[in-house]
């Protein structure tokens, strides 16, 4: 081929590239990098994007805690509220807070306060709740614009300036010497620790018959309930802090319940009238006497007594299930008389059979046809239902605390060992079993396997044996 012919077929090929290089460059200069960059004398030169403005902090205007759960915080601009205390906030809109809510006054008192009104010793004033002006968070000393107190513990402020802090309100649980920025753990279970306190307060203050009677109790650091009592009865000692009692050389452990320790403290016979120091409160013994009352009884069954070995037996079992009581009052509302029937034998009476001492009849009896069913004097568990020697076909009931009632001479059981009773339960029928004269009912009631005086409880509590003033 000529040298000619040569140069005429590269001409299209240089025409060609010339044509890609054009495009390259129009591209390039179309491209997403031309908006990067520019060049100026062949110099490339970078340009800076413009920042988005950083929005200013809300401003807030106001907050209501209306427990220890919900609340909100209302801000120029809108309204945030909380269902966990502060932990988290969600936007709400202004018509979804309740006028009551929104507008007047924070409140001072409310159902939480007059719980704990209670607590506050008998004629002292209440203590109104904590104002800071200011708090301290590490360091720095803030300014407060407003601030709530539900309990003399549990608080919440609002800073002067929403700057100082990265949540909307800022929190105490030990009454304003401590200040957290937002939720934490602690913070949550001190919150439920006093939840749980005034859950317990409510508990235990609706025992009692009146609000002034709950307050007399829940108020003082001993309490008697009654202070006065007599042989043969039993008195509700309360304390605010655990503990034990020595009482007629036994002692007592205070048992924790509602807001308070209890115990119960069976007076016995073979106590002496006087007056006794329980904490610091005083203990009168009040003297009684008791009627005598003489029994004749067939030669067979005078002899049942003499079977000491069965008695023992029997006494074991029922010492075992006295010895193990539920550590709560197992009740709420009033006792009730177990069998309506004619009463044979008081509580107290020093009993004679076939002319010789016998003891004292720490019981009453209720005579009444037999079959005639036998209620449970109140709620509780059945911590015996079993045939005994002397006393037949019998039922112990555990009411809590140490606290037991017996029915004895049944014609028949109807519930059974470990079984659960409400207040009027049909447990038995009346009858005649065991050392027994005729159809009826021997019912008492047991404090600390102490028999006590059931006249005390029937149509009342012992949180009810509060004595008036004066």
């Amino acid at each position: 081929m000529s040298v000619k012919s040569r140069k005429r077929r590269q001409w299209p090929l240089l025409a060609g590239a010339c044509l890609l290089a054009a495009c390259v460059v129009i591209v390039i200069g179309k491209s997403p990098f031309g908006a990067l960059f520019s060049w100026k004398d062949n110099t490339p030169t970078v340009v800076v994007a413009t920042p988005i403005p950083t929005p200013p902090p809300r401003e807030a205007v106001e907050f209501r805690m209306l427990d220890f759960d919900r609340g909100w915080v209302k801000y120029a601009d809108g309204i945030a509220r909380t269902e966990d205390g502060g932990a988290q906030w969600q936007e709400a809109l202004g018509k979804d807070i309740a006028a009551e809510e929104a507008g007047g006054a924070l409140p001072t008192g409310g159902p939480i306060m007059e719980l704990l009104s209670l607590e506050a010793s008998s004629g002292s004033a209440s203590q109104d709740s904590p104002k800071p002006l200011t708090v301290t968070v590490g360091n720095a000393s803030l300014q407060v614009k407003q601030s709530q107190f539900l309990t003399p513990r549990i608080g919440w402020v609002l800073l002067a300036n929403t700057k100082d802090s990265k949540n909307p309100l800022l929190i105490t649980t030990d009454g304003g010497q401590t200040w957290v920025d937002g939720m934490t753990a602690e913070v949550k279970e001190a919150i439920l620790k006093e939840k749980n306190h005034l859950q317990q307060l409510k508990m235990e203050s609706a025992l009692y018959g009146t609000k002034e009677d709950a307050k007399a109790v829940i108020g003082s650091k001993w309490k008697l309930v009654p202070d006065s009592a007599a042989p043969g009865d039993v008195v509700l000692v309360r304390h605010n802090e655990p503990g034990s009692i020595t009482w007629l050389n036994k002692t007592y452990t205070l048992q924790p319940y509602g807001t308070g320790y209890f115990t119960y403290l069976p007076i016995t016979m073979s106590a002496k009238p006087g007056k006794y120091p329980i904490g610091d409160q005083t203990l009168t013994i009040e003297p009684k006497k008791f009627e005598t009352q003489y029994l004749k009884v067939t030669a067979q069954m005078e002899s049942m007594k003499q079977d000491t070995g069965r008695i023992a037996a029997d006494q074991k079992k029922i010492d075992l299930a006295r010895s193990k009581s539920e550590p709560e009052f197992l009740f709420s509302g009033p006792f009730v008389q177990p069998v309506e029937g004619i009463l044979t034998t008081p509580y107290g009476h020093t009993r004679y059979v076939n002319g010789k001492y016998d003891s004292s009849h720490m019981a009453i009896d209720l005579a009444a046809k037999e079959g005639t069913p036998i209620k449970a004097t109140n709620d509780g568990v059945v911590a015996l239902a079993e045939t005994l020697y002397l006393t037949g076909n019998a039922i112990y009931i555990d009411h809590g605390m140490g606290l037991f009632s017996q029915y004895a001479h049944l014609s028949e059981l109807r519930v059974k060992t470990g079984d659960r009773v409400k207040q009027g339960d049909i447990i038995g029928l009346v009858g005649t079993t065991g050392f027994s004269t005729g159809p009826h009912l021997h019912f008492t009631f047991w404090a600390h396997n102490v028999q006590v005086n059931p006249n005390l409880f029937f149509n009342t509590t012992p949180f009810r044996w509060v004595q008036p003033k004066g």
